[in-house]
């Protein structure tokens, strides 16, 4: 039994060396990283947000609409002229067609209140106009009496003196638009001045 005892008293500072004392506590290294990439995620939101207040303020930009060129009276009276052929078959509506055209030429070129008069006012008001030559100025005279023939007398004329009448009115037309004019103008030569007069329309209330 002593010798037991003596053994453990001999054993127990050996067993000692196994336990080590308590370390002491060390600091853990302290970094501000974190804090300045949360400060700059806050000034790129920040700038993005302002940035998007100050587009939102600016004045929308309309895209720019295609400037259409004004229809000039001479190409007007050229286009009505060119789909009155559509209606050679009805006489009276291709007379009205083609009459209604070269009146409001004339009054869109050159102010004369056609459209609204009737052939005799309007004619009398034409031979104190200074714009058409004396053989423009009779020209319009048989053109409106042959248009008026057909609209009023309901004359029935053939479809190639339809073409004539019309082929008339394109001839006053291209006496009188403004590119000639000013040409003929500047080479000192008469503005109205024109070459042989084409066939008018021969018909008669009779037909």
């Amino acid at each position: 039994m002593e010798a037991t005892n003596s053994a453990l008293v001999l054993s127990a500072p050996e067993n000692r060396t196994d336990i080590h004392d308590i370390r002491p506590l060390v600091e853990a290294p302290f970094s501000l990283a974190w804090l300045w990439w949360c400060l700059l995620a806050a000034g790129l939101l920040s700038l993005f947000y302002w940035g998007f207040l100050y587009w939102k303020k600016q004045p929308k930009k309309r895209p720019k609409q295609p400037t259409v060129r004004p229809e000039l009276p001479h190409e007007r009276a050229r286009r009505l002229l060119e789909n009155a052929l559509a209606h050679l078959h009805n006489p009276e509506r291709f007379c009205v067609m083609v009459s209604d055209a070269i009146r409001h030429y004339l009054e869109d070129q050159f102010r004369l209140h056609a459209p609204e008069r009737t052939t005799e006012e309007f004619l009398e008001e034409l031979q104190e106009s200074r714009h058409l030559s004396k053989d423009q100025k009779r020209l319009l005279s048989d053109f409106l009496a042959e248009c008026d023939l057909v609209k009023f007398a309901k004359s029935e004329p053939e479809a190639y003196e339809l073409k004539n009448l019309r082929e008339a009115a394109l001839r006053l037309v291209r006496e009188t638009e403004p590119a000639l004019m000013e040409s003929t103008t500047d080479t000192g030569t008469t503005a109205t001045a024109s070459p042989k007069k084409p066939a008018v329309v021969s018909t008669s209330a009779d037909n």
